[in-house]
């Protein structure tokens, strides 16, 4: 019977570390070739060449090509919800919250951007089990900007006739056609992009007037 001892915690727990650190290159790996190929056009062959080792050591990450994308979706989309978990649960003014969801999601593009064109592109080919734990990831998401619209009706910001589930999935499509420009365009200010996204949501497209509490107020005047 063999003792464990404190030097073969550290062992594996260096094992472990290095092991997470492996898979997640491997994640990485298999997102940019499914960005670039697709799913149906990516084997595990290219993920393997795209890693620089042998065929056979990507089973040591992923039992198939399908966990691959799985895990590349998973991947894409878990960090971006506990951001948008943080984001709802402050106490920042609606404003406020609308730009850092806007950061936020559109950021993510440029930091995961593979793994977000994946998600957003090649999910569908993933069966329906893998893809209930994504949509309730994303149903999730959608549900907190929401909530965030909910509020500024209640603070008075926003206007009561908003549908805030309308509202949402708007916000969350204009990021998404965005976040695909961005992952193409490397050279894109997308601090620029988000200041004039959140502009455009908050101000719209009429000319503004300066109003006190609705009353017109005229220059000059």
């Amino acid at each position: 019977m063999r003792i464990r001892t404190g030097s073969d915690d550290k062992g594996s727990a260096a094992e472990n570390s290095r092991y997470r650190h492996q898979r997640l290159e491997a994640i990485k790996a298999a997102a940019a070739v499914f960005a670039e190929k697709g799913f149906h056009g990516a084997s595990t062959r290219d993920i393997a060449e795209r890693m620089g080792i042998k065929q056979g050591s990507l089973y040591y990450y992923f039992s198939s090509k399908e966990e691959a994308l799985g895990e590349v979706c998973l991947f894409g989309i878990e960090d971006y919800v506990r951001r948008m978990e943080r984001i709802a649960n402050s106490d920042q003014p609606f404003e406020a919250k609308l730009m850092a969801t806007l950061t936020s999601h559109l950021s993510s593009y440029r930091e995961k951007n593979e793994a977000l064109k994946v998600y957003n592109d090649e999910r569908l080919y993933l069966p329906e089990e893998k893809r209930k734990l994504l949509k309730r990831l994303g149903s999730g998401y959608r549900q907190l900007l929401e909530g965030i619209f909910e509020e500024g009706i209640r603070q008075g910001v926003i206007r009561d006739s908003i549908d805030c589930h309308f509202a949402a999935q708007a916000v969350i499509g204009i990021c998404n056609a965005w976040g695909d420009i961005i992952v193409r365009d490397q050279e894109l200010d997308i601090f620029d992009v988000i200041q004039k996204c959140t502009d455009l949501l908050l101000n719209g497209f009429s000319e503004r007037r300066k109003q006190r509490r609705g009353e017109t107020v005229v220059a000059n005047a």
